[in-house]
């Protein structure tokens, strides 16, 4: 790996030569006499140690070069105890730290070698700020279809703003993708996004989660804990799945959403916190309002900009280029090279009803890969979800002497009795929520928690 460059402005040549025999063998050096000489190797230093006592132009002139040529390189500012102020003031306008002379060499080493470090550390989080960006960017989310060019247009028209986005539609739409799409284009790009997957919660757990809690404020607090919301302060919250909210922790988002504040568990503090709201449900929440699981102040607050992302069936335009990025994807990653789809294949896969979307697209094609003899995907290669049928169309008619509450009712006893009473499982095979079948026990008098 090759070696850090280090700039050395110092007007003393004794301590000039010093200076480079103790950091010759671990750096390529520049040395400059004075401020000026240093100018034209500032472009090129990864951290510039200069003296502030220079003549002509002094090392607090250097530092504000250097911020101008060469941001991204600390400047280590080096003083006699007189001008330790001016030490001081340097710091304020950017130098990474001062020595005070006379110093040893080993701390002027370590010195050296943290502000080192630090460069690195923030280059690195740099390139990967960077690289999320890029990554979330229109030219990355696969959408030729004329529905999602719409709603990139859409993106980009709400993005700069800090109005709440409700995201709508069916599970693996890439509603993720989206609510990122829209952090990255956001002024608050550089700033946390955090996600909250509200199902995978338990719901003892979520206010403590959400909120934080102060040590002490239930058996096994020990320390004190900051809550996701006030992690993510001056940055987006991406609340998925939030019809699965239980009503108490409703109440407290209300306010998050109206005021922007909350308190920890445990402490009566209440705390600011500047955020953007973004949520997203695969469940419809007008009928878990009508059906009392779900406040109406709270979905009103929420629906300010509500955003309908189509299924795949809806796009069906964009399944030749999706299976194309998976099997290239795929490919590399199983085989070293990117996979070819057949003409037959592709047809095999346009022909499917995809109830998991763009998620079981790229299983299916990962699936496909791993089992297939060559990364060639012919259409016996495609490996679909026997399991998944097209759901069957509705009976014109209920049974003859049933009413519609009995006949919802049977249905819901016969997914209880094939899930073994596995309430999960039974509102799977009902297409519900656990919270909306919770619901309906509750109105049909069978205890929910049993």
């Amino acid at each position: 790996m090759a070696k850090k460059r280090v700039l050395v402005i110092e007007d003393e040549d004794k301590l000039r030569r010093v200076l480079e025999l103790q950091l010759a063998p671990n750096y390529d050096l520049d040395l400059a006499p004075s401020g000026e000489a240093g100018l034209r190797f500032l472009d090129r230093a990864d951290l510039i140690l200069t003296d502030l006592k220079l003549p002509e132009m002094d090392g607090m002139q250097v530092l504000a070069h250097a911020k101008q040529i060469n941001p991204s390189a600390p400047v280590i500012v080096m003083t006699a105890f007189g001008t330790i102020e001016n030490a001081v003031e340097a710091m304020k306008r950017g130098a990474a730290d001062f020595l005070l002379k006379p110093f040893s060499l080993d701390h002027l080493s370590a010195i050296v070698e943290k502000a080192l470090e630090v460069r690195a550390l923030r280059d690195e989080n740099r390139a990967l700020k960077e690289e999320l960006g890029r990554r979330y960017q229109f030219d990355n989310i696969i959408g030729h279809s004329q529905n999602m060019q719409e709603i990139f247009q859409t993106i980009l028209r709400i993005a700069p703003s800090r109005a709440t986005v409700l995201l709508c539609g069916e599970s693996g739409v890439g509603k993720d993708l989206i609510a990122r799409a829209i952090h990255y284009h956001s002024p608050r790009r550089d700033k946390p996004f955090v996600k909250i997957n509200c199902t995978a919660i338990p719901e003892n757990l979520m206010e403590s989660e959400l909120f934080g809690y102060e040590k002490g404020a239930f058996t096994g607090a020990n320390l004190t804990k900051p809550g996701k919301f006030e992690l993510a302060d001056t940055g987006t919250v991406f609340l998925d799945e939030i019809g699965d909210v239980p009503p108490a922790i409703q109440v407290k988002l209300l306010r998050i959403l109206q005021e922007r504040e909350f308190e920890r568990l445990g402490s009566n503090k209440v705390r600011h916190i500047d955020v953007r709201i973004l949520a997203a449900t695969n469940v419809d929440l007008r009928a878990a309002l009508e059906e009392g699981r779900f406040r109406e102040d709270l979905y009103y607050r929420l629906n300010v900009m509500p955003l309908n992302i189509p299924s795949l069936r809806e796009r069906k335009a964009d399944i030749p280029f999706l299976a194309k990025h998976f099997v290239d994807k795929f490919g590399r990653e199983s085989r070293g090279e990117p996979g070819i789809l057949t003409d037959e294949g592709l047809a095999k896969l346009m022909s499917y009803h995809w109830p998991g979307n763009v998620r079981e697209l790229e299983n299916v094609i990962e699936r496909s890969l791993l089992l297939s003899p060559t990364s060639t995907l012919k259409a016996v290669d495609i490996k679909l979800d026997q399991s998944s049928k097209p759901k069957p169309a509705v009976s014109d008619f209920l049974p003859e002497g049933v009413t519609l509450e009995e006949h919802e009712q049977s249905i819901i006893r016969e997914a209880l009795r094939r899930a073994n009473g596995n309430k999960s499982q039974a509102a799977r095979l009902l297409g519900l929520t656990r919270n909306a079948l919770r619901y309906r026990l509750d109105q049909m008098g069978v205890d929910s928690s049993d």
